[in-house]
């Protein structure tokens, strides 16, 4: 029996795109590791080789701390609402009612909007004169609020507003950078909703049926037929949301240019763009996105611990 020749071509056809990944996403993660353990100047960013220096230096930088916890503000005020509205709007929408189709090109229009113009309009609508929010506040006999520009803290606010105080640890995030989350839960709302969507669509209707015929209630078909069913598609959307959130910038650097009032909506991409191309310190910047990639790899290990074991692949 002869043996065939070992044929090579697929390697040519593979090239293109492996010249791709090489060039724009190998080589960067090595150089910017690189650049994490080194210090330099803008001409020659690579100069001095300082070890783990730079990753020493975070631990005692405040200003990191501060970002990584209006980052987790973030991640806690987007990723829960933004899932709960999602699954919310997908059940709506998983029903036989006319008119389906626009309905869900209505809620999927935002996704595919550029966030520089949403975040431009959303901007416009938090306007503290003329912005449609505070003259909504206002037809309802309510004083209008600074939205963007309101750094003290959410309960802290409402707190106020009710006659008492508060202790620090207990202001929440900053009125502005809430008003950034209601922003990001509308943006990527759509996207949400068409991965549940698919998921619903995905349980048999038989079992809805059977439920049927049995008495089940509209919350009993819900907490064991379709909860558990939906499952897989609730935990990917729960990991790339949580990923999602911890890599926001746009949003805030478009609609918070400086940071917010009292710096109050600098999450960790923001504070490494400010590190990376306004004072041009290239290696405490990769340093600082290896800690968040670390960071992010972390909870997705957690995640997949304990909330992956409990996620219902069943039929």
């Amino acid at each position: 029996m002869k043996l065939q020749k070992k044929d090579y071509s697929a390697w040519w056809y593979l090239l293109p795109a492996t010249l791709v990944l090489l060039i724009f996403h190998i080589l960067p993660v090595i150089y910017s590791f690189l650049l994490s353990v080194h210090r330099g100047t803008l001409k020659h960013p690579i100069q001095h080789f300082i070890g783990a220096q730079n990753y020493l230096d975070l631990l005692e930088d405040s200003g990191f701390w501060d970002a990584m916890v209006n980052t987790v503000f973030f991640a806690l005020g987007s990723v829960p609402l933004g899932m709960f509205f999602a699954l919310l709007v997908a059940l709506l929408l998983n029903q036989k009612i006319k008119g389906l189709g626009v309905y869900r090109t209505v809620y999927y229009l935002p996704v595919i909007t550029s966030i520089a113009a949403v975040a431009l309009v959303w901007n416009w609508l938090f306007d503290v004169k003329f912005g449609l929010f505070n003259q909504l506040l206002k037809s309802f006999g309510m004083s209008p609020s600074q939205w963007l520009l309101e750094p003290r803290g959410i309960f802290e606010s409402m707190a106020q507003a009710l006659g008492f105080s508060l202790p620090d640890l207990l202001h929440g995030p900053s009125v502005a950078l809430c008003s950034i989350i209601v922003m990001s839960i509308w943006k990527g709302l759509g996207y949400n909703v068409v991965i549940f969507l698919a998921g619903l669509q995905n349980i048999p209707a038989s079992l809805y049926e059977a439920a049927d015929l049995d008495g089940a209630s509209v919350w009993q078909k819900f907490r064991h037929i379709t909860w558990p069913l939906l499952s897989p598609t609730t935990f990917f959307i729960f990991i790339m949301s949580t990923i999602h959130s911890f890599q926001v910038f746009v949003q805030i650097f478009m609609m918070t240019p400086f940071g917010g009032p009292e710096r109050s909506t600098v999450v960790a991409v923001f504070y490494l763009y400010e590190k990376a191309f306004k004072t041009f310190e290239f290696g405490y910047a990769s340093a600082l996105a290896y800690v968040v990639f670390l960071i992010i790899f972390i909870l997705t290990l957690i995640q997949r611990r304990f909330v992956g074991e409990r996620v219902h692949y069943g039929g």
